[in-house]
């Protein structure tokens, strides 16, 4: 198992399977608040470490009129009320090496896109910072590929890395999950996260907007809970349909206390074979 970091005021890593959930974008202050007290409250009751996650930003939309979100000031704002008042680390994507420093102000974790994760000079940036650092890997790339990702960060001496898996692009507006990705981006022996929602995207699948295979999510998340993945990232709404972005590939929030549990179960069966 990885060495376990802190993040915020909480460890994640080691034995401990965690999670990075929220709603995909900012879309109001009341939403992510309410949304980040249930998640931390369901969380908790699995004895599972939590680190909120929404974006200020959605750099990467299809159409030029979709939705971003409420904006870097505003954004972070709203986000470190999450920090002070429900008592969680929090996340959100960072696009740029001069937005990095800022946001790391307020996030303890920064997230670089799928899209952006060969940036050098943001994965230095966000390096610098400290912070801790998730990469998501990008459509495009090959598990081993991420070897570049990692020695440009360990070229900042940050240490506290985390490698997400959220599908390979098969075809046209389609995603594949290689559950073989997670063993090999293993290697360098930082935590490695499954994204069980963005990998049942079908990228611009509805035209301007990406569509999803929500129906997805469960199998696919037991499945990379059973081959070890350390923690899951799941985009979580209260009501997916009504989302202002990546609605068709969000969960339910009232399905995800029964997802928590199959995988809490599945991983606590692993960690006692593992200590025989």
């Amino acid at each position: 198992m990885p060495t376990a970091v802190e993040i915020g005021k909480v460890k994640i890593g080691g034995d401990d399977l965690f999670l990075i959930a929220g709603p995909c974008v900012i879309e109001s202050e009341e939403l992510v608040m309410k949304t980040a007290e249930q998640i931390a409250r369901i969380a908790a009751s699995h004895r599972i470490p939590y680190i909120f996650k929404s974006s200020y930003d959605k750099a990467n939309r299809s159409a030029v009129t979709s939705y971003r979100g409420m904006g870097m000031d505003e954004g972070l704002r709203i986000l470190q009320k999450v920090k002070s008042e429900i008592g969680v680390p929090v996340l959100s994507d960072v696009h740029g090496p001069e937005e990095a420093t800022a946001a790391a102000e307020v996030l303890d974790l920064l997230q670089i896109p799928a899209f952006l994760c060969r940036q050098t000079d943001l994965l230095v940036a966000a390096g610098k910072t400290g912070r801790g650092v998730n990469v998501k890997k990008g459509q495009f790339l090959a598990p081993w590929d991420m070897a570049n990702v990692v020695e440009k960060l360990e070229s900042t001496g940050n240490k506290k890395i985390f490698l997400t898996e959220r599908g390979t692009t098969f075809g046209y507006n389609n995603l594949v999950s290689d559950m073989r990705s997670l063993v090999i981006m293993r290697r360098w022996n930082y935590p490695v996260i499954f994204d069980g929602t963005h990998s049942v995207q079908l990228p611009g699948g509805g035209g301007k907007v990406s569509s999803g295979q929500r129906e997805f999510v469960t199998p696919l998340t037991r499945a990379a809970v059973a081959v070890g993945c350390d923690g899951l990232f799941l985009e979580v709404h209260p009501n997916p349909d009504q989302a202002l972005s990546d609605g068709p590939n969000m969960i339910d929030l009232a399905e995800l206390n029964r997802l928590l549990t199959q995988v809490k179960q599945l991983r606590d069966v692993l960690n006692e074979k593992t200590a025989r």
